[in-house]
């Protein structure tokens, strides 16, 4: 039975899209940064699940509590699938997501929109204290955009162009995006999970 879940990421705007999207589940989402401190785990699996799942595992294993984590990836089909599992430090260690979107515009310059094509996957894993592992996956097929638009979001969003709302995902608003994201679909898929867990 999950009563209580930790989000297991820093990351305080994917804390709140993953609160949003299960606050109907009877549940407590507790984020990572209200628990004790946890040494952060090394992300250095060869994919987005295999990070996931360590995530998840190592967290679970260290609180004695079920865990969710998720790990996330950008693929250019130009660029063979880059910045993929490396997407969050694109542009290095400790870089800022201005310069990731910087990094992937200058490698995609002079590229004709057609050939501009991309997917955001997100792999989600949520674990039990036993490290019992549960998956769920989303994604999205978008354009990468020659300038970044909009506002909202974080990481990517800005230059992530969804044709069929003729706008990035920064443009779009959060309910709009908490319903179309990978992320999104990835978590109502999880949602399930837990609720047979639940039973």
């Amino acid at each position: 039975m999950i009563k209580e879940l930790i989000i297991a990421t820093g990351n305080k705007h994917k804390v709140e899209e993953i609160s949003q999207i299960l606050k109907d589940l009877n549940i407590k989402v507790i984020p990572m940064s209200d628990m004790a401190s946890f040494p952060k785990t090394i992300e250095d699996g060869a994919t987005l699940r295999e990070n996931a799942a360590k995530k998840a595992k190592e967290a679970a294993v260290f609180y004695n509590k079920w865990v969710l984590a998720d790990d996330t990836g950008l693929e250019v089909d130009f660029l063979n699938g880059e910045p993929g599992v490396y997407s969050a430090r694109y542009a290095g260690q400790n870089c800022s997501y201005e310069d990731n979107n910087n990094k992937l515009l200058n490698a995609l310059e002079g590229v004709a929109q057609e050939k501009r094509t991309a997917k955001f996957k997100c792999v989600i894993a949520i674990a039990s204290p036993q490290a019992q592992i549960y998956f769920a996956e989303g994604e999205i097929f978008g354009i990468i955009s020659g300038v970044l638009s909009g506002s909202n979001g974080f990481g990517y969003d800005p230059i992530f162009f969804v044709p069929e709302e003729n706008k990035t995902f920064a443009q779009l608003s959060a309910q709009v995006k908490n319903k179309i994201s990978h992320r999104a679909k990835a978590l109502q898929k999880a949602k399930e999970i837990i609720k047979k867990i639940n039973g």
